[in-house]
């Protein structure tokens, strides 16, 4: 399909240094015209990539070429693609995925009101078979509404809905220590009250519109997080132990 030929050209840009790292892809209109495709066509190709995690995507549409096996915040990588990039196998076990009215928290941050329909997906995330991280995310009914119970299983959510036009742009991280809840140690495996590693994101896309927000949960001894900074950014980092 030429999704894949697309896809397999860039890879190919990327190995033969055409694309350094951390430089950017054409756009999706130069890539269009260059191989008379579809923009749609084009958003498949860069969800390939991303989900074997050759690029990730910064602000604005552009996609950067990636070559570190951490996980620097500012390039949006998904779990999957990160996970890939340091030699791990990734995997989803769909705990549910709902449509429900919003609570409060979910209502402030999707930009929607209380009680509002919004879609709730919780999963288990695995790095070569073992429970790392519990993962809750409310997406609004519109973008919900794009997905199925199939998509949930199949791992990286963010490249399913990059290849159907959603565009995620920009998310803000916050990070805490919690003790596992009931829940969280039924899923994981732990015992209740074990120190957990809490990223709470929101992400809007290049209008500012909001896409997801999402309340992650990692087992402190197997992912870790660092910052460093610099008088340019902060990137905030995900690192296995």
């Amino acid at each position: 399909m030429l999704y894949r030929r697309i896809a397999a050209d860039l890879k190919r840009g990327v190995a033969t240094g055409e694309f350094g790292e951390r430089s950017r892809f054409p756009s999706e209109n130069e890539l269009a015209a260059r191989y008379g495709a579809s923009r749609g066509t084009i958003r498949r190709a860069f969800a390939m990539l991303r989900e074997e995690g050759v690029l990730a995507s910064r602000q604005g549409a552009r996609r950067v070429v990636v070559g570190s096996q951490v996980q620097d915040f500012t390039e949006l990588r998904s779990f999957s693609a990160w996970a890939r990039s340091t030699g791990s196998t990734p995997d989803a076990r769909l705990v549910g995925f709902e449509r429900r009215p919003a609570l409060a928290d979910e209502a402030a941050a999707l930009d929607v009101a209380k009680g509002d329909p919004v879609w709730l997906m919780t999963r288990v995330r695995l790095l070569d078979g073992r429970a790392v991280m519990v993962e809750r995310t409310a997406f609004p009914d519109g973008i919900g509404s794009l997905l199925t119970d199939d998509d949930a299983r199949a791992g990286s959510v963010t490249t399913i809905l990059e290849s159907r036009g959603i565009t995620f742009d920009r998310a803000e991280h916050a990070l805490s220590a919690m003790a596992a809840t009931a829940a969280d140690a039924r899923l994981l495996g732990v015992r209740p009250g074990r120190p957990l590693l809490r990223t709470v994101r929101r992400t809007t896309d290049p209008s500012g519109a909001a896409v997801e927000y999402s309340d992650d949960r990692y087992l402190g001894d197997v992912v870790s997080f660092s910052v460093v900074n610099s008088v340019s950014a902060n990137p905030l980092s995900r690192r296995t132990h």
